[in-house]
């Protein structure tokens, strides 16, 4: 049976965890998992990092502390997994963001001079296409998109701002809010026709619109909308709060009694901010 190390506060101790957890008396589960099967955990993992950086409360640190845990677990195991079948080893990722790093940031590690963080991202976009000339990686046109996988939300900025840069977009919010209002009418118009591919279409349309919106507002929308769910949850709790200390049975509430809760704890919350 393999033995814990005695120091858990240094790196290598970890590494030596993962490695037997994968090994022939290690944990099942583990043993089992593949890189397609750990994609799921590498998304919740990230995301709750992100939940935890935006804590507002003291618990923060700590709550960072533990997602920042999560997140190398995941690095780890999935090198080590690598490493098992031979593709590459835990140095290698290290070497490899370690010589990107460097090679990405002339301007500390080198002799070249910028004067702002505009001229830093500049010179950084810059050094990603000498790299990707170097692989053989260029797009044919000049004006390709060339947005990296993110979740469909970061996504859609993503796009928007490429396509800003090459100047097909709106001129102002209005004129992004006119679209949004097209989208919204022409989903409308898909709902009256009850076809579930062209309903799906046009919302997908509004959810686009939505995000150059934000994008518009030097807004993130992804950031928007978690802010959004965070503040619904927090208000369907209090909400629950509300109803439990009245003694009622809140699935034996009418609709407008429910509603009656959510404008009480809406409005609670919103007297705890002010």
């Amino acid at each position: 049976m393999p033995k814990a190390p005695s120091n858990l506060r240094q790196f290598e101790s970890l590494v030596e965890i993962v490695k037997s957890l994968r090994g022939p008396d290690g944990c099942p589960w583990d043993k089992e998992q593949t890189h397609e099967s750990l994609t799921q955990y590498a998304i919740e993992e990230t995301a709750e990092l992100v939940e935890a950086i935006e804590t507002k409360d003291a618990s923060r640190d700590m709550k960072m502390k533990e997602e920042l845990g999560d997140v190398l677990f995941q690095v780890i195991l999935h090198s080590a997994m690598a490493s098992e079948r031979g593709a590459f080893t835990l140095d290698d990722v290290i070497h490899g963001i370690s010589e990107k790093l460097v090679r990405r940031h002339p301007h500390v590690f080198g002799e070249v001079n910028v004067t702002d963080s505009a001229e830093v991202i500049r010179n950084w976009e810059e050094i990603k296409k000498a790299e990707k000339a170097l692989k053989g990686e260029l797009q044919k046109s000049p004006y390709a998109l060339n947005v990296p996988p993110l979740p469909a939300l970061q996504k859609a900025f993503k796009i928007g701002k490429r396509t800003e840069k090459l100047q097909f977009d709106w001129e102002n919010v209005e004129g992004v809010l006119g679209k949004v209002d097209e989208e919204i009418d022409e989903l409308r118009e898909a709902l009256d026709l009850t076809s579930k591919e062209e309903i799906e279409h046009e919302l997908g349309d509004v959810f686009f619109s939505l995000a150059q919106l934000g994008r518009h507002l030097d807004m993130d929308p992804e950031q928007v909308l978690r802010k959004a769910n965070n503040r619904f949850e927090e208000r369907f709790n209090k909400m629950i709060e509300f109803a439990t200390q009245d003694g009622k049975d809140w699935g034996k509430l009418t609709l407008d009694e429910k509603e009656s809760y959510w404008l009480k704890a809406k409005q609670a919350l919103k007297t705890v901010k002010i």
